[in-house]
């Protein structure tokens, strides 16, 4: 059986910027062992595997190694080949996914999503964070998803390099980095999840989601334009939305074709 597959570069308007995703569509989920063994092949931080089943498109995210609960970019070039391949000229779909649904429209500057927010509370300095990241934060925030390092100074945010080794040991799968912007940024960040397979994820939708409540704390706003700080680089216009986030980006079409399968 053949399918379509598409890769996408997410978060960005350049080709070989932001985060590259793979599509696939298929006619039904198969196995779990079949869809990680596609996404280890496809080799890419995330595959996200469109489904539609009655009247719905439903939608799973696996990295190389294991099944994620919500992803950003793979969601956005979801988006992307169902408005510009599989049903040319519509502005909205919602997404089935096991973080509920996931509402996507067409807005003049690209794609627009509605994911739930990830709320954070303040926790003393793990062990061994500050040593994996070769620098003691300012601040620590922490929920089920992800550690939050705060930093003084974005300079550092983007000079990090951590030892990845030890991210993988700490007690959450990754680890959020993030200082107040420069260059006209409200805020920088950097994303590290090895133990998901994803040394450093270019962008990362579902980390906003734990940054843009943070920061709207902070800055005392609810409208921000973020800069991911990988060597890809990518920009998002986000907007806290009660307990939902907005996250706005383009996408980038580089590869189309048919999978074996």
């Amino acid at each position: 059986m053949r399918v379509p597959i598409f890769q996408i570069d997410a978060f960005t308007s350049q080709r070989f910027a932001g985060n590259p995703a793979a599509v696939m569509v298929l006619p039904s989920f198969p196995n779990d062992a079949t869809l990680q063994a596609l996404s280890a092949e496809n080799n890419l931080a995330e595959t996200a595997f469109l489904v539609f089943q009655f009247g719905e498109y439903h939608l799973r995210w696996f990295t190389p190694t294991v099944e994620v609960p919500l992803c950003g970019h793979a969601t956005l070039a979801s988006a992307a080949v169902v408005m510009e391949r599989l049903e040319p000229g519509v502005d909205k779909v919602v997404f089935q996914t096991a973080s509920g649904p996931l509402p996507v429209i067409r807005s003049k500057d690209g794609y627009v999503m509605n994911f739930p927010s990830r709320p954070s509370d303040e926790v003393p300095l793990p062990p061994g964070l500050a040593e994996a990241l070769g620098v003691v934060p300012l601040e620590v925030y922490s929920n089920r998803f992800n550690y939050l390092a705060v930093l003084d100074d974005p300079r550092k945010v983007r000079e990090l390099v951590p030892d990845f080794a030890a991210i993988a040991r700490l007690e959450r799968p990754g680890v959020i980095v993030t200082a107040a912007g420069d260059s006209g940024y409200d805020f920088v960040s950097r994303y590290f999840a090895p133990a998901k397979g994803i040394p450093e994820d270019p962008v990362t939708g579902a980390a906003h989601c734990m940054l843009v409540p943070y920061w709207a704390t902070k800055l005392r706003k609810t409208a921000f334009h973020a800069y991911q700080a990988s060597r890809r680089g990518g920009e998002i216009a986000c907007h806290l939305l009660g307990d939902r986030v907005t996250l706005e980006g383009r996408c980038v079409f580089y590869l189309e074709g048919q999978a074996e399968l």
